[in-house]
């Protein structure tokens, strides 16, 4: 596995990293083993949310150096990309302010004696992380589980090793102490390497689901805790008494989010058919008016994908459901540009039977259907291996919250697309994967609830 920064506007191979020698992979081990057995474990929470919010408050100072890494690596808008960043920054200080409160000792009620759950760590834990929020997705791992007193190993995609090492050398000048977060450049083999390793007591997991089955399953063989966050094909739902100009305004935001290129963007939009036409016509229109450039410049509203296999791939599905029998209504090709640019897609006329319509697009695709009521909007949500997040929207609050219960999936949220914040649990069900990470719940997975009974 090749660790490559290539700058999927422009193709400029950036750095080149050697990945860890087996030897190399083991001093990484034993010194995170050493770590959490011989001081963080031990550290009081105030000692552990001292380097967070010192790693929040390097994150906000030096914004744009860290943004930037993020655009030049995968492309990222770089105003995306400086949200990314602050919003990092706060689910460190979110999780060094609140892990003593949501770790504190539960007294329980019993009949003789007393009896309390604490909450202890586990030990050295092994992330696999994705390209597409690279600092993002390694704090929501790292933040809760570093304040638990467990201690992180990350391995982190290939194609954003800067962006990795940045995260390494941000946690080292926090004052992390060494073993407590490390970034690891290991091979698919040596990824079974680690999740085998007895030192490791558990695994999580935010990518495909190709990828997640197999980490879990080795995991599995080894009894060890996993949660994973795999992929979505969120459902973007408009009833027949939606406020069409915002439907339309936060289908464009949902859509065209990191170019498109996230599990919780709304990929599937369900319209009731009195609002159909009038909704795809403006959700095409605006779609047009997206312009491709440099994503370092701020005029850009169009960046690439964030590598020329990602482009590939969408194209080669494109290219299947038209096979089957999709209908282009925009787009559907490679844009005349330099760089990995994929034109702003619209797909209609995608029927069951089409080889794509169980698939989740990652980029600026979007599949339209029209539907003839409520309950035929929430079947056609339904029908989707995944379950990861949705949206409704409609001017009936109480009515959005009877369709949101009978959505399947983790979340869904109500006349605006899926969004994170450090306080709101984030995760799914059915292929979408399991566990859930932020708000109380994220520092919950990988601690030892461990009863305490006097009798």
């Amino acid at each position: 596995m090749a660790y490559q920064s290539t700058n999927p506007y422009n193709g400029k191979i950036l750095e080149t990293f050697q990945e860890s020698t087996d030897a190399q992979l083991q001093a990484k081990l034993a010194c995170a083993s050493s770590c959490y057995q011989g001081a963080w474990r031990e550290t009081s929470f105030a000692q552990r949310a001292a380097v967070l919010q010192r790693a929040a408050t390097i994150l906000r100072e030096r914004s744009d150096e860290f943004a930037s890494l993020i655009t030049l690596e995968m492309g990222k808008l770089i105003d995306q990309s400086r949200g990314e960043v602050a919003l990092t920054a706060d689910i460190f200080d979110y999780y060094a302010e609140n892990a003593e409160r949501f770790l504190a000792p539960e007294k329980l009620p019993t009949a003789k004696g007393e009896a309390l759950v604490e909450s202890n760590p586990i030990g050295v834990l092994f992330g696999v992380e994705p390209w597409n929020y690279p600092y993002y997705q390694i704090v929501r791992f790292a933040a809760p589980n570093l304040m638990a007193g467990n201690v992180v190993m990350v391995k982190h995609a290939s194609n954003v090793p800067q962006c990795a090492r940045a995260f390494q050398r941000l946690m080292e000048e926090a004052g992390a102490p060494p073993g407590a977060y490390t970034n690891l450049y290991i091979s698919k083999e040596q990824v079974a390497q680690v999740i085998d390793d007895p030192r490791i007591c558990g695994v999580a997991l935010t990518g495909s689901e190709a990828a997640g089955a197999v980490v879990a399953a080795r995991a599995g063989q080894n009894l060890k805790k996993t949660t994973m966050e795999l992929g979505g094909s969120d459902a973007f739902i408009v009833l027949d008494d939606a406020d069409l100009e915002h439907a339309v305004k936060q289908a464009v935001a949902g859509r065209m989010g990191n170019s498109g290129q996230a599990c919780t963007s709304s990929k599937r939009f369900i319209v009731a058919e009195t609002l159909a036409q009038p909704f795809l016509s403006g959700f095409k229109a605006a779609l047009e008016s997206f312009k491709p450039g440099d994503p370092m410049d701020k005029a850009t509203t169009l960046a690439p994908l964030s590598s020329e296999s990602a482009l590939l791939n969408l194209l080669d599905q494109v290219q299947r459901a038209v096979a089957g029998g999709a209908h282009v209504e925009l787009g559907g090709a490679r844009l005349d540009h330099p760089g990995a640019f994929m034109q702003p897609t619209i797909l209609t006329n995608i029927k069951p039977d089409n080889p794509v319509y169980y698939e989740e697009f990652f980029g600026p695709v979007a599949l339209f259907f029209s539907v003839a009521d409520e309950n035929a909007a929430i079947a056609l949500a339904n029908d989707s291996p995944f379950g990861l997040g949705g949206a409704v929207f409609t001017k009936d609050i109480e009515r959005g919250k009877r369709v949101a219960r009978r959505i399947e999936t983790g979340m869904v949220f109500i006349n605006r697309p899926a969004s994170s914040a450090p306080d709101l649990p984030f995760g799914g069900i059915k292929n979408s994967g399991y566990g859930r990470e932020l708000s109380s719940a994220g520092i919950q997975e990988f601690v030892n609830k461990k009863l305490i009974r006097v009798a």
